[in-house]
């Protein structure tokens, strides 16, 4: 069976530094019919349970742990018994949400996960939060990268817990050095290409954030 990947979009609030934002997030599934992992459990666990149907979670990855990538991941973790990992980097943040919880497993910059034959290569890219991460896929010819890239420019960081020198840093050294056809999956929004990102960064930094 060949690995695929699955979209479900989710829609709630993201709430930070006081502030509170209506989003729209994309979740993604990587797997094969019967087993498969969540890439940032957004919002609604019924609605990524019914995406999975029968198939066997492996895990529950979090790109980074903003509330609106892991509000739902105790809730989906509970209703199959697939572990949730998160960079040990944005513990502070996973607090601010779950206060009395904490994930089941950490993430680490070139850890490898393994599902439906194919290997997701872990890429620490701090920036947007300091636990961020991405996952490449070259099997699948894809990245995930959560928020620290999207079409057209760098994640936000004008916020807690974030910076813009770094996350230029990531970006520049992580991610624009896969192959240009890669296709770039993003936690909000369209996808892109890592070609089409990788002529605009000076643009990005002479703009700044």
């Amino acid at each position: 069976m060949m690995a695929r990947v699955d979209h479900v979009a989710t829609s709630g609030t993201f709430e930070l530094d006081g502030g509170s934002w209506d989003v729209d997030n994309n979740v993604w599934i990587v797997g094969d019919d019967s087993e498969a992992i969540v890439i940032d459990a957004a919002h609604d666990a019924d609605a990524i349970l019914a995406a999975l149907g029968d198939r066997t979670l492996r895990a529950i990855v979090c790109t980074h742990a903003h509330n609106d990538h892991v509000g739902a991941a105790p809730a989906l973790a509970e209703a199959t018994g697939a572990p949730v990992l998160l960079h040990p980097d944005d513990l502070p943040l996973w607090k601010q949400t779950h206060p009395h919880l904490v994930p089941d497993g950490e993430l680490s910059d070139g850890q490898t996960l393994t599902v439906g034959g194919e290997e997701l290569t872990v890429l620490h890219t701090p920036g947007h939060a300091p636990g961020a991460v991405c996952l490449y896929a070259p099997g699948l010819g894809t990245v995930f990268t959560g928020d620290t890239l999207f079409q057209g420019g760098p994640g936000a960081t004008g916020r807690s817990f974030s910076h813009f020198p770094t996350i230029i840093d990531s970006i520049r050294d992580r991610l624009l050095s896969l192959p240009p056809e890669t296709v770039v999956r993003t936690g909000h929004g369209d996808t892109t290409v890592i070609g089409d990102e990788a002529g605009q960064l000076e643009e990005w930094v002479a703009r700044g954030h």
